[in-house]
């Protein structure tokens, strides 16, 4: 056989999937069946109360009244607001607009406001219901009444510098990871803003003590380098991880921890490291996810339910610092 009629039964074989495997099935005229409801219960509207008023009023009067409704009931189903369905996007703005935009801290509900106080603050806040419960030692979520997850940090592969046959046994490797699966996971891709000033502070500060002028010059010149690197563009650093789910039965975070180790194994023979999670970097994961604006915790800092006593405190640091007064 050859090589052209390799290609050829190669690419029949191959099957291609639309990007977007999410598009909502069209019923009829190309048009879904939430468009159909709203452009449907438009139309009976309008066509009942051309039916009750046309003894009543001329019908130019009331093209008047319907031109707008019609028009509003076209723009929500055939509409949209960067992406999103203008009904979605309609649905989505008042909620956002009914839901309390104060939110704070407390399991245990807000407690209502002394009777002196009574409506000088404005409304209450409402509770903070965050999706998780607490991240143990080991590094499993806990998500309350949703079960269990494990956080994963997986590598990248540089599939495209990869040679044909090299690029089929990678996902190759990855399609018996897929098909493998028999609990809910998720595989997230997510980048943040990466901040060079420490790096470029450290070569400078290290670049006297280096044993040769010319590698202090080559310390000075990289460090130039990603100041002007940091100047010209918005650099990002990805991240890809593996989100394990369990529920909450009886030996789940024994089952968790098996998954990990069996996708870790079954990745490696795509090209992927996968490295679970610990207690700690669990939690700075999860609050980059959060908010990826928010500075580095400060390392050695308790938690916000963890006591702090004398045995936190360095020898060099007085007691007023870590709230003894």
């Amino acid at each position: 056989m050859s090589p052209a009629d390799q290609t050829r039964d190669r690419d029949r074989s191959r099957v291609r999937i639309p990007a977007d495997v999410e598009r909502e099935d069209r019923i009829l005229a190309n048009l879904t069946a939430r468009q159909l409801a709203i452009l449907s219960v438009a139309a009976v509207v309008l066509w009942a109360g051309y039916t009750a008023t046309r003894h009543l009023v001329p019908i130019a009067v009331y093209g008047a009244f319907a031109l707008p409704l019609g028009s509003v009931a076209a723009m929500l189903a055939l509409g949209r607001f960067e992406g999103i369905a203008a009904d979605r996007w309609v649905t989505a703005a008042w909620r956002h607009h009914r839901a309390p935009h104060r939110l704070v801290p407390a399991p245990d509900g807000v407690p209502p406001e002394p009777a002196f106080a009574a409506g000088l603050a404005g409304p209450l806040p409402a509770p903070l219901r965050l999706p998780l419960v607490r991240v143990a030692a080991d590094g499993v979520v806990d998500l309350g009444t949703d079960g269990l997850a494990l956080v994963c940090r997986a590598s990248a592969v540089t599939f495209a510098l990869r040679t044909p046959t090299e690029q089929e046994a990678l996902v190759a490797g990855f399609a018996r990871f897929l098909n493998s699966l028999a609990e809910p996971i998720q595989i997230l891709v997510r980048a943040e803003p990466v901040d060079l000033i420490p790096t470029i502070d450290r070569l400078l500060e290290d670049a006297p003590g280096l044993p040769h002028p010319a590698l202090e010059a080559a310390a000075r010149a990289h460090a130039r380098f990603l100041a002007e690197l940091a100047e010209r563009r918005d650099l990002l650093a990805r991240e890809v991880l593996v989100v394990l789910r369990q529920t909450s039965t009886q030996d789940a975070v024994g089952r968790l921890h098996r998954r990990a180790a069996e996708a870790a194994a079954a990745l490696g023979a795509a090209g992927v490291t996968l490295v679970v999670l610990d207690g700690p970097a669990a939690a700075e994961c999860l609050g980059r996810c959060l908010d990826p604006s928010a500075p580095p915790r400060p390392e050695g800092l308790a938690g916000t339910d963890a006591p702090v006593t004398l045995a936190r405190l360095t020898p060099s640091t007085p007691a007023t610092n870590a709230g003894f007064r």
